[in-house]
C-alpha cells in the first residue's frame, strides 16, 4: 500500500462523519418538500405558507455562514461543527414540537444558525484533509451526505410522515443530530484552523470574477434544482394523483441516482478537470427539466427523467467546489465559506420563483422556469474563465 492510499484511509472515517453530518442537514432541507400538506395540515397553514420556513432556514444560514468564518476563526474545526450540530438539533426539535407556524418557522430558523456554522466547515475540513490528487473524491465522500439526504432521507421522512407523522420524521433527525455531536470531537481530528487574516481578506474573493463566477454558478443551479424539487409534489400531480407513496417512488429514483452522480463526478473531475464535468452536468439538468415539463402526465416517464435528472444535477456541485479550491489552494476556506452562503440564497429564493411559476402557468411552468435558471447558472460559470487574477490582497 502506498503512502498516498494508506494517508487516504485514515482521513477516510472522518470524511464519513462528515458525509453524515451534511446527510442530516440535508435531510432537515429536503424533507420538507415531500411533508409539505401534512405540515400545513398539521399547523392550520396552506402548503405555501410552510415552504416560507425553507426561505428563513436558507436565508439566516447564507447570512450567518460568513459570519462564523469571520467571528470565529481561531475556534477548533470539530468544536465548531460539534457546536453547531448542537445548535441545529435544538431547533429541528423546537420545530417538531411547534404548536403554530409561527413556532415551526421559528424553530428551523433557529436552526439554520447550526447550519451555517457546520456546512461550510465540513466542506472546507474535507478538502483539507484530502491530498490534493484526492482532493475530488474527498469532497465527493463529503458531497455525498447531501445526495443521499434525497436518496434515503427526503423518501425516508416522506414515508415515516405517513405512517407516524410528520413530527416524528423531524425528531429522528434530532436523534441522528444529537449523536453526531459526540462523535464529531472524537473522530475528525486534525484539520488544521485556517491562518488569521483581516476582514478586507475574508471579503476579497468577492472581487475576483473567477470566484465570483463559480459562486453564481451556485446560487442559480441550486434555484433552478430546487424550484422544482420543493414542488415536486405540484409538478408530478397529474402522474401521481396526489399520492404521498409514488412522490417518495420519483424522489428515491431522483436521489439513487443522484447518488450514482455524485459518485461519478470526483473521479472526472479529477481526471478532466471541473469545466468539462460542470458543462456536462449543467446542460444534463436543463435539458432534463424541460423534458419532464412535457413528459410529467406518465408516472412511467417521471421515474425516467427524475432518474436522469438525479444524475445531472448532484454531479453539478463537485466540479464547481473544485474549480473555487483550484482558483486559490491557500485560501480555499474562505472561498467555501461564500459557496455555503451561495447554495443557501439559492434555496431561498426557489419558494418564491416557483409560486410565481406556478401562479402563471401552472405545474408545467416550474420545471421550465428551473430549466432557465439552470442555462443561467450555465453561461455564469463560463464567464469564470474569461477572468484574470487580480490584485493580491495584503491587509
Amino acid at each position: 500500500m502506498t503512502f498516498v492510499e494508506q494517508s487516504y484511509r485514515r482521513t477516510l472515517p472522518a470524511l464519513l462523519v462528515l458525509a453524515l453530518s451534511l446527510f442530516v442537514v440535508g435531510t432537515n432541507a429536503f424533507v420538507i418538500a415531500g411533508l409539505l400538506p401534512q405540515v400545513a395540515s398539521g399547523l392550520g397553514a396552506t402548503a405555501t405558507q410552510v415552504s416560507w420556513s425553507i426561505t428563513s432556514y436558507s436565508l439566516v444560514v447564507a447570512v450567518a455562514a460568513p459570519a462564523v468564518s469571520i467571528l470565529l476563526p481561531r475556534v477548533p474545526r470539530a468544536t465548531l461543527m460539534a457546536a453547531g450540530l448542537a445548535v441545529f438539533a435544538l431547533g429541528t426539535a423546537a420545530s417538531a414540537l411547534a404548536p403554530d407556524l409561527g413556532w415551526f418557522i421559528a424553530g428551523r430558523t433557529f436552526s439554520g444558525l447550526g447550519g451555517a456554522a457546520l456546512v461550510p466547515t465540513a466542506t472546507a475540513a474535507a478538502a483539507s484533509l484530502a491530498r490534493p490528487e484526492k482532493r475530488g473524491q474527498a469532497l465527493a465522500i463529503v458531497g455525498a451526505g447531501f445526495t443521499l439526504a434525497t436518496a434515503v432521507g427526503s423518501p425516508l421522512g416522506t414515508a415515516l410522515g405517513g405512517m407516524a407523522g410528520w413530527r416524528f420524521a423531524l425528531w429522528c433527525i434530532v436523534g441522528i443530530a444529537a449523536v453526531l455531536v459526540v462523535a464529531i470531537p472524537l473522530v475528525v481530528r486534525g484539520v488544521p484552523v485556517p491562518p488569521a487574516v483581516t476582514l478586507r481578506r475574508r471579503l476579497a474573493p468577492l472581487g475576483d470574477l473567477r470566484i465570483v463566477a463559480p459562486l453564481g454558478t451556485t446560487l442559480l443551479m441550486v434555484a433552478g434544482f430546487n424550484i422544482v424539487y420543493i414542488f415536486s409534489a405540484a409538478v408530478t400531480h397529474a402522474s401521481t394523483g396526489g399520492s404521498g407513496a409514488l412522490l417518495a417512488v420519483l424522489l428515491l429514483a431522483y436521489g439513487v441516482a443522484g447518488v450514482a452522480g455524485n459518485t461519478v463526478a470526483g473521479p472526472l473531475t479529477d481526471r478532466f478537470g471541473s469545466r468539462p464535468v460542470a458543462v456536462l452536468a449543467l446542460a444534463g439538468q436543463a435539458l432534463t427539466l424541460i423534458v419532464l415539463a412535457f413528459t410529467e402526465a406518465s408516472f412511467v416517464a417521471s421515474v425516467v427523467v427524475f432518474a436522469l435528472w438525479g444524475v445531472a444535477a448532484f454531479a453539478i456541485a463537485i466540479p464547481v467546489q473544485h474549480r473555487l479550491v483550484h482558483v486559490e489552494p491557500e485560501s480555499s476556506a474562505l472561498a467555501l465559506s461564500w459557496y455555503s452562503t451561495a447554495m443557501y440564497v439559492g434555496i431561498a429564493i426557489a419558494p418564491p420563483i416557483g409560486t410565481l411559476a406556478l401562479a402563471a402557468g401552472g405545474p408545467v411552468a416550474v420545471p421550465l422556469a428551473g430549466a432557465g435558471v439552470t442555462v443561467a447558472a450555465l453561461g455564469m460559470f463560463l464567464v469564470g474563465y474569461l477572468a484574470r487574477a487580480p490584485r493580491p490582497v495584503t491587509a
